[in-house]
Parts: structure tokens; C-alpha cells; sequence
């Protein structure tokens, strides 16, 4: 099953198979339909797209374009049938999701007491608090897209999965602590 993630280039293949546009108005919609994903700047856009380029999956547009910093892109032949290949693909469930905060829990009992792993969950705790109070503020804003609410929601389940999961840590920490000291 690929792990392909959502990378810049494969969702500037999927703007421009809308149709022809500019760098700049490629940043702009993806920020518009992905307000919950780390933007891109706007250097990484036109280096993603000289590199779609390159690669023969994006052409320069002449029509579209206004001189050489107002370049024109549109799709090529050979990107529409990546970008489809790419839309194809099964995303892995990712099964250790709560890898490193397990992990750093793990290593604070190591090396230190669980005191430690103990207020390196909390801190943990109140990282996905604010968080969840961030999405909870951005999905309920007045104009929010239905782009951004339905990524703050799918956040969201995320966030309460992992607040569940990390209560659940803090109730057994002494039984970890008394496992790891054994072996």
C-alpha cells in the first residue's frame, strides 16, 4: 500500500488541472482550499513549479502568462496522468500514530523519573488543548469555508483521539515505569 502524502507538487498538479494559471494565484488558492496544512511560501511554489517543469508534468503557458514574473503554468499530458495515478492511491493508515509521544514518554522514564515523562505529558496535554482551541475558533469563524471546516474537523478527531490515548498513557505511567525498571 503507498505512504504517498500530499506533497506541493502533486497539489499544484491538481490546481492546474483546473486550468492554466499563475504562481501567484496557485499560492493563493492553495492557501484558500488547505488553511489547515502548512502553506508553502510562495519561493517553494515557483521552485515546485520550474520543477513540475522540468520534470515534463506542467508547461509554461504563454497565454497565460505576463512576462517572466508573471509566468503562466498549465498541466501536460504526462502530469494529468501522474496527478490521476497520485488521486489512485490508498493513503496507509498510519498504525503508530502516538509513536513519538509514546516514545518521549518512554525516554523521560529512561532518563529521568516518571515525574518527568509525567509533566512532559502534560505539557503534551496542553499543546493539543490549544490546538483544538485553535480549530475549534477557525472552523466556527464567521465566513470559514467548508474547506476549513471540514479540515479542522477531521484535526479535531484526530486531537481527541490523542488526548484519550495520552489520559490513558498517565493512568498506567506507574505500571510503565515498573515494566522498564524489570528489564
Amino acid at each position: 500500500m503507498p505512504t504517498s502524502q500530499a506533497s506541493p507538487a502533486k497539489v499544484l498538479l491538481g490546481l492546474l488541472a483546473a486550468g492554466p494559471s499563475h504562481g501567484h494565484a496557485l499560492k493563493q488558492r492553495y492557501d484558500t482550499h488547505f488553511p489547515e496544512t502548512r502553506p508553502p511560501a510562495y519561493a517553494q511554489v515557483h521552485a515546485t513549479l520550474q520543477d513540475l517543469v522540468r520534470d515534463g508534468l506542467a508547461a509554461q503557458d504563454a497565454a497565460a502568462g505576463g512576462g517572466p514574473e508573471r509566468a503562466g503554468y498549465r498541466i501536460t499530458p504526462r502530469g494529468r496522468a501522474q496527478l490521476q495515478a497520485w488521486l489512485h492511491e490508498i493513503v496507509r493508515p498510519a498504525p503508530f500514530v502516538a509513536d513519538q509521544i509514546l516514545t518521549k514518554a518512554v525516554v523521560a522514564v529512561l532518563a529521568g523519573s516518571a515525574d518527568a515523562a509525567a509533566a512532559y505529558l502534560d505539557a503534551q496535554h496542553t499543546a493539543h488543548v490549544t490546538r483544538i482551541e485553535h480549530l475549534e475558533a477557525a472552523r466556527s469563524a464567521p465566513g470559514a469555508t467548508r474547506a476549513t471546516v471540514l479540515s479542522a474537523d477531521y484535526a479535531l478527531h484526530h486531537l481527541a483521539a490523542d488526548l484519550e490515548w495520552m489520559n490513558e498513557l498517565a493512568g498506567r505511567l506507574d505500571a510503565l515505569v515498573m515494566e522498564l525498571k524489570t528489564r
